[in-house]
């Protein structure tokens, strides 16, 4: 018997609900959310001889337990959390408990035919990790800009700074220069900022150049595609961590949020803008479709031969991302073979 077993996963504790193939309730666990706590799971889920695990995707929270479970064979479905929603809304018994949290994973993997499988970390992780570091840094610089631009207008409203000039050096050491005229606390403050505004800087020049030299070793398919720069890339390697997991382009679409939704009954077939899925993915696929679209080439062409037949501009970038979505899958295969190709070439030698 097929059994699937639901994880609910907290910092302290497992909950681990097991289902049979219609999703009857047929066993549930707590264990501690370590590896001794993961062993035992494993040997709990023992009981049975055809196992799957589904976690909730709640990545920091589940990565450690992913990788446990990988390891030691299982196979591992990630479930987003609007499904789990969905399944404890449609639930029979009320409430929300961590047994009813993972009864509610398992009857979304049931559900759900094309969930992404987890996998163990590689050099995606790596990619996703300073990407996101990075994005936090240009968060915290904006703020930074923010306050200190308060402080220089109190000190001289007159001081004019460019919208983004305190990104490069040069804005920066003329603010200083400036500053230097000043004392008092609000200009020791302003000082701080703008230190502090320099070393954010040099850190997100740092992390793009190492984003730049990995990006490059890992997907030079993904780099030669028009429109695709460095950290587009990056993002896009990052959230799909490896493209074969994904059992077709169709389901690739789904998770980056291009498939169009069928919105109609009848004979009148009708889709609407799909506003799901993984948005830093769709964020990327947009910006590879607007610079084609201004650019030239094929998604040039086929931009323009949208906008000729009456769709709109936002009609037809949505259908050009939907395009992109299947390049974009190629390339990452394409990629992903020739990594392993050469550990394979290495294997039959050696035999």
């Amino acid at each position: 018997m097929a059994v699937l077993i639901g994880v609910d996963a907290h910092k302290r504790t497992h909950t681990l609900v097991a289902v049979d193939e219609v999703g009857r309730k047929l066993a549930e666990r707590t264990v501690q959310a370590t590896s001794e706590g993961h062993l035992n799971a494993v040997q709990w889920a023992g009981q049975w001889s055809d196992v799957s695990f589904a976690v909730e995707d709640c990545r920091h929270m589940t990565r450690r337990l992913e990788q446990d479970l990988i390891k030691m064979g299982f196979r591992v479905i990630r479930v987003h959390t609007r499904f789990m929603a969905t399944a404890r809304r449609s639930g029979r018994q009320p409430g929300k408990s961590d047994p009813i949290d993972a009864l509610a994973v398992a009857h979304a993997a049931l559900r759900e035919p094309d969930l992404p499988v987890a996998a163990l970390d590689g050099p995606s992780r790596q990619v996703k990790l300073l990407f996101d570091h990075r994005h936090d840094l240009i968060l915290e610089r904006t703020k930074v800009i923010n306050r200190l631009r308060w402080h220089v207008h109190e000190l001289d409203p007159q001081l004019t700074i460019p919208p983004r000039g305190l990104r490069s050096y040069s804005t920066m050491d003329s603010v200083a220069a400036h500053l230097e005229g000043f004392s008092g606390t609000v200009a020791r403050i302003a000082d701080d900022l703008l230190a502090r505004c320099r070393e954010l800087t040099r850190q997100v020049n740092q992390l793009e150049r190492e984003l730049r030299d990995l990006v490059r070793i890992l997907a030079p398919s993904l780099l030669a595609i028009p429109g695709c720069g460095v950290l587009s890339a990056a993002a896009i390697i990052g959230e799909t961590a490896t493209a074969s997991r994904f059992r077709s382009k169709d389901a690739y679409a789904r998770f980056t949020g291009t498939a169009p939704i069928p919105v109609w009954s009848g004979n009148n077939v009708k889709v609407r803008l799909n506003r799901g899925g993984n948005r830093t993915l769709n964020h990327a696929l947009h910006t590879i479709a607007v610079t084609q679209a201004r650019g030239s080439g094929r998604g040039k062409t086929y931009y323009d031969g949208l906008t000729a037949r009456g769709k709109t501009r936002k009609e037809a970038l949505r259908l050009l991302r939907r395009r992109l979505s299947d390049v974009v899958l190629r390339a990452l295969l394409a990629d992903e073979r020739t990594r392993t190709q050469p550990a394979t070439n290495t294997g039959q030698e050696a035999a």
